[in-house]
């Protein structure tokens, strides 16, 4: 029988499985489900050890256990360690939600449930690839499992059980499933992430909010410095005006840029489907270019002075904004941090202080289109769904994939099978059954491709 013909076979047994896992309210950020988040880590553990895992347990953290699993088949062979997660967002607003967030319900040729999509639906395809490779006797290569149950909370404990145990974890590549692709007639391969410098500025004028009547005109409004100052991060072609910002800033190459190209992208529907007569972003590059492979800088808040009803002539003390900015390959969270205090700091006029206190950030990833990952993962992808994916990068952040490179030296594929209908941390939250299987098809050519590049 063929990989195939044995998902075939067992598609009704899969899904009742899934559901199985799906019923558990595994949501790791209200203590109140505690128990739960435990009974999800160790249904993984079952379902791991019936899959054919050689060994399967939980490691215990101060938060959430983690799930870790294995079949060495041959020492000579490559390892794929899997990456993935158990533990899922809140069902909040319940009222939202046509059918019981944690009672799966399947319609349409979806399945409905908190997680379905992010991350048990994923991450569950690739323990039933295990299962289908063993039944078959076709495992390529050594599996490794490692799941965990507080990605939806910031994965505070995961960095330390990667330091603790890097030679339970050596591999040659990381592949993970909880990303999307474009659609089902496009698939694609996320091939780049985006990494993130969060911060809070604060402004101050004089020591007290004043009178405008009194004071205005005599004395600086730290709102309208805070704003002026703002305005001057970009020129007039929307460049980042920072000294230094650009400088480690790694360019897309020509090849993938016009593979990216290939990506259907209707810009009158994104702007109709966003109330907008225009869009807006750095000079010379596409719009699908400027949420991908150019950094960016954006305000996420500024606030300051009297908001409430009615009119209160203040002259503020102090103003504040919180700001994002976005970052490519080589760019590094730390520098880009340092650089931008610096700067404002430094265009500050002497009637204010500035403070800029950093929250948090992210490095960016990038799998290269020549190495064996990507390679292995485009094979596949033509071979079950005879199409070639389109490379495509992500605007967004996963700090995961920069702490496994940082940590444990590897590199991540990232073979989701997702859509954006898919309602992921929204009511309502779905995935497509037609995904579901082939995600896993997917995931076991995958595993024979890299093997056969490695050789």
């Amino acid at each position: 029988m063929s990989v195939k013909s044995y998902i075939e076979s067992n598609k009704d047994r899969f899904l009742e499985e899934l559901k199985e896992l799906l019923r558990i309210p595994s949501v790791s950020a209200d203590n109140q489900y505690k128990g739960d988040v435990l009974r999800a880590a160790e249904k993984v553990k079952d379902f791991l050890l019936q899959a054919g895992a050689d060994k399967a347990q939980l490691y215990p953290t101060p938060g959430h256990p983690i799930v870790y699993g294995e079949q060495l088949i041959d020492p000579a062979l490559p390892t794929v360690l899997v990456y993935g997660h158990y533990d899922v967002q809140p069902a909040d607003p319940l009222n939202l939600w046509d059918s019981p967030p944690f009672e799966p319900v399947i319609k349409d040729g979806k399945i409905f449930a908190r997680g379905a999509s992010d991350d048990k639906g994923q991450m569950f395809m690739h323990i039933k690839a295990l299962e289908t490779l063993n039944r078959e006797g076709k495992l390529p290569c050594n599996l490794k499992f490692l799941i965990e149950g507080e990605e939806e909370v910031g994965s505070n404990n995961l960095e330390q059980f990667l330091k603790d145990q890097k030679a339970l974890l050596k591999a040659d590549i990381i592949l993970v499933s909880d990303t999307g692709i474009l659609s089902n007639e496009n698939p694609s391969i996320t091939t780049g992430l985006r990494g993130l410098s969060y911060l809070e500025i604060e402004v101050t004028g004089p020591s007290r909010d004043l009178h405008s009547g009194m004071y205005g005109g005599a004395v600086a409004n730290p709102i309208q410095i805070l704003a002026q100052m703002i305005t001057s991060l970009k020129d007039e072609n929307n460049h980042i005006t920072i000294p230094g910002f650009y400088d480690n800033v790694q360019e897309a190459s020509a090849e993938e840029r016009q593979r990216m190209s290939e990506a259907p992208f209707d810009l009158e529907a994104y702007k109709a489907s966003l109330k907008l007569k225009e869009v807006a972003g750095e000079k010379g590059y596409s719009t699908l270019e400027r949420v991908s492979i150019r950094p960016s800088l954006d305000v996420n808040g500024i606030w300051g002075g009297y908001t409430g009803e009615g009119a209160k002539t203040v002259l503020p003390s102090k103003a504040f904004a919180k700001l994002s900015m976005r970052l490519v390959p080589n760019q590094s969270s730390e520098k880009i941090t340092q650089l931008f205090t610096d700067h404002f700091k430094r265009i500050a006029p002497a009637s204010v202080e500035v403070i800029v206190k950093p929250h948090h950030g992210g490095e960016p990833a990038l799998t290269s289109l020549t190495s064996d990952g990507y390679k292995a993962a485009e094979k596949a992808f033509s071979t079950v769904w005879n199409k070639r994916p389109i490379p495509m990068r992500e605007g967004g952040s996963i700090p995961i994939v920069s702490l496994f490179k940082k940590e444990l030296g590897l590199d991540t594929v990232l073979l989701g099978f997702g859509l954006h209908s898919d309602a992921i941390h929204s009511p309502n939250e779905n995935y497509h059954l037609f995904n579901f299987f082939m995600g896993i098809e997917t995931i076991c050519e995958f595993h024979k491709q890299y093997v056969a590049l490695k050789k």
